[in-house]
């Protein structure tokens, strides 16, 4: 279960915020002045924190930067500012990603989620294991029985998604929204083209999947073969 710090003024977007990641099973604190946010990060430790940059008592960046000399925690900017100086001023102050309103909740989870993968507690990338297949996000390498797989980056971050939610049953919109950081439906066939390319790498087909299993109608589980009847 992933604490997550909401800084936000904004009672709305505060409130849609705490309710749609509350849903999604992670537990939510608020802050809604710059002051706060440093108490709470402070008071309750969180895997991660939603920082927004217009906020009524200290900007955002300058929060970010007191944030960074004390703790590398993820922090995913979430503001209205939508321009390249702004964004890039975040990013070289410490941020972990770049959220420009109006947004989906759902497209921030997935964000909280790729960000989280990618950073464990301790400040190193994790690895995952199903089966005889290896993935290490911090080299960006993938290996199946010890044979290393020839992934594009698409492919790669689609492998590591599922991978981190083994079991789980994953939608094509919720691919579209943490690999190709796409908020909104349309893209299934792009979805749906990466998958035929993994399923071939992975010497696997739709119709005989080992790893990949299609949920018809819902979205896609990557499963442990030895688990799987029949396997």
């Amino acid at each position: 279960m992933t604490s997550i710090l909401v800084v936000e003024d904004d009672p709305g977007i505060r409130r849609a915020l705490t309710r749609g990641l509350t849903e999604r099973g992670h537990v939510v604190t608020t802050a809604v002045t710059g002051m706060d946010a440093l108490q709470a990060m402070v008071s309750d430790a969180p895997d991660a924190v939603l920082l927004d940059l217009g906020l009524p008592d200290v900007d955002g960046l300058q929060v970010l930067t007191m944030v960074r000399a004390v703790s590398s925690v993820p922090v995913l900017v979430v503001t209205a500012r939508d321009d390249d100086e702004v964004t890039v001023r975040a990013l070289d102050a410490g941020a972990d990603d770049y959220i420009v309103k109006p947004f989906g909740v759902e497209q921030v989870a997935a964000r909280v989620r790729a960000v989280l993968r990618r950073v464990g507690g301790d400040g190193t990338a994790s690895a995952v294991r199903v089966g005889a297949l290896a993935i290490d996000p911090r080299t960006r390498e993938a290996r199946l029985e010890d044979r290393p797989l020839d992934l594009s980056r698409k492919e790669f971050d689609l492998l590591l998604v599922l991978a981190s939610r083994q079991g789980e049953v994953v939608s094509k919109r919720e691919l579209l929204a943490e690999v190709w950081q796409q908020a909104y439906g349309g893209g299934d066939r792009t979805v749906d083209v990466h998958l035929s390319w993994l399923r071939r790498k992975l010497g696997e087909t739709a119709a005989s999947p080992r790893y990949l299993v299609t949920v018809r109608g819902v979205g896609v589980r990557l499963v442990d073969p030895a688990d799987t009847p029949g396997a």
